[in-house]
């Protein structure tokens, strides 16, 4: 029994032995494993392997398969083939940058994103390594290894060729003396770095402050001159054609790459708005400086964006699928969020048609106040009675907007009711006293005013009172029809003119053994114009010590 056990193992495992070490041509995925399997030390059989190369001669077919595999390994690319077809009928549909080929061939290309121009095709009843692959390997190869070491074997071809624990000892040499080349470089480029960004500084962004600048040049050298240096180790790395590290290390390095370009970008973008910030100060606007770091903000997002979908790419994502996913992922973002994207669509509008400032006092659809605050989605709004409404964005971008911030002047209309019985000299020289009065007024326009008897009221003679102030904030205006109407209440008291007030007055003008009820007024015009002038100098003295620089008319 053992031995029949013995065996039917040894023949099992001499049927699976032959069966690894013949040819396979018929599908992809047998046709790349015969191309690896007869090149690895323990299977080397290059000859073998050579029979995946179609219309050379021995030779040069064997030539072509150990580059091909050079080219592999110098990328640090490793053939999974769990997901290489076993289709002997395998037909391409995406046509990975293929240009020779037809549409939809018996085509596979087993790293299309990092090597499309190397892929097998089917010829006859087998699949072997294309044409085009073949014409284009010189150009493929240099392309991948810029950089070679193996001037270091045709040299010392008895020290450098001897294997350490299966690693030939001048790759931990090379490895060394890169590492040292990376230092070196990083301390003298960096001040080179620093020098050619401070040269561009001063040619474009001269208006920046020194202090600023040098900060953020000296942030901004320190990652470009790590790209510079990551790139030479990428045409370094492929010729120690170590196929599994060189796979970790190349993609660590490009993850790096991406990250630091990210950091430069978003560094630039702080540049341009600090220059922005900077740069004919004068000429900006509230509104301006408040939404230029929320389109920053916005610009960053894309920038770490982009750099988050380029990062998939770099682990074999196909950047088609990619940018599908992500056309996919914003539509479903812009149905699950309408009401955000809307409103960073209506900051963009208020941004860029501008229809108020920030301290303008507007008024829409039942909303009225100072604009205190621009935000990403919503807008604050200070009413008077120190309400604060915060409106989303894109309601504002729709709305009817009536802007009293950009109003020239400020309009205010009243009217002032006097007594009947009031004589009308007095009452003249009241209107004559509000006329002057506004003229001495420190925030009224001089030149366009009204003071007018318009209309006999039910109780009072109303006198018109029209002026335009010149303060456009709403606290400014209360403040100027404060000192308005105390001096007509002031005029009016020293005037002896007295304000109506609704009322029924019934008058016994003569009462025995009583002074008579009716109101004794001032009829002299002498004593009128004099008290008049009193009144209007008063007010003058007050006007220059609340405005030194306030223009005063004095009139009779």
């Amino acid at each position: 029994m053992k031995k029949l056990i013995f065996l039917f193992l040894f023949i099992s495992l001499s049927s699976f032995a032959q069966k690894v070490q013949k040819v396979n041509l018929s599908n992809p995925n047998a046709t790349l494993y015969t191309h690896v399997y007869f090149l690895m030390p323990e299977h080397y059989d290059i000859a073998k392997s050579a029979r995946t190369v179609k219309g050379l001669k021995a030779g040069e077919a064997q030539f072509v398969a150990k580059r091909i595999k050079e080219i592999f390994d110098g990328n640090g690319l490793i053939l999974d083939f769990s997901k290489v077809p076993i289709d002997a009928n395998y037909i391409d549909t995406v046509n990975f940058g293929v240009r020779t080929l037809e549409h939809n061939a018996n085509r596979y290309a087993p790293f299309p994103v990092r090597l499309p121009g190397v892929y097998i095709e089917k010829s006859g009843k087998n699949w072997y390594f294309s044409q085009e692959t073949v014409d284009n390997l010189d150009k493929i190869y240099k392309k991948t290894f810029p950089i070679e070491f193996s001037w270091f074997n045709k040299r010392f071809p008895e020290f450098f060729q001897t294997a350490v624990n299966g690693v030939l000892i001048w790759k931990p040499i090379a490895a060394v003396i890169t590492l040292i080349i990376c230092v070196i470089l990083f301390y003298i480029l960096e001040p080179i770095m620093f020098f050619i960004l401070r040269l561009f500084q001063r040619i474009f962004f001269r208006k920046i402050s020194d202090g600023r600048t040098m900060t953020i040049l000296h942030e901004l050298a320190k990652p470009i001159v790590f790209i510079v240096i990551i790139r030479f180790i990428n045409k370094v790395l492929p010729s120690f054609q170590m196929a599994k590290l060189n796979a970790l290390l190349l993609t660590g390095l490009r993850i790096a790459e991406t990250v630091f370009w990210i950091f430069v970008i978003l560094k630039l973008l702080k540049v341009v708005l600090n220059f922005y910030h900077e740069h004919n100060p004068e000429e900006k606007t509230k509104l301006d400086r408040q939404l230029a770091p929320i389109l920053n903000k916005v610009l960053q997002g894309i920038v770490v964006l982009i750099g988050f979908l380029h990062i998939l790419t770099l682990f074999g994502v196909d950047p088609t699928t990619v940018l599908a996913g992500a056309s996919i992922g914003g539509v479903a973002v812009a149905f699950a969020a309408q009401d955000s994207v809307k409103n960073l669509i209506g900051t963009m509008v208020i941004f860029l048609d501008k229809p108020f400032q920030l301290d303008d006092w507007i008024q829409f659809a039942g909303v009225e106040g100072s604009v205190e605050k621009v935000g990403f989605r919503s807008t604050q709004i200070r009413a008077a009675d120190t309400t604060l409404f915060q409106v989303p964005n894109s309601k504002i971008s729709e709305a009817d907007i009536n802007n009293k911030g950009l109003r020239v002047f400020r309009r205010y209309t009243t009217e002032v009711g006097v007594r009947y019985d009031t004589p009308p000299d007095l009452i003249e020289a009241f209107i004559v006293g509000i006329k002057k009065l506004i003229a001495l007024h420190p925030s009224t326009k001089s030149q366009s005013y009204n003071v007018d008897l318009i209309s006999f009221g039910a109780s009072s003679l109303n006198i018109m009172v029209n002026v335009y102030f010149k303060g456009l904030d709403w606290g400014q205006e209360q403040e100027s029809k404060h000192i308005l109407h105390l001096g007509i209440v002031r005029l009016a008291a020293t005037l002896g003119v007295q304000f109506a007030f609704p009322s029924t007055t019934m008058m016994i003008e003569e009462f025995p053994g009583k002074e008579s009820l009716a109101p004794i007024y001032m009829k002299d015009k002498t004593e009128i114009d004099k008290q008049l002038k009193k009144i209007l100098d008063e007010f003058d003295d007050r006007d220059h010590k609340m405005d030194p620089n306030a223009s005063s008319l004095r009139g009779g």
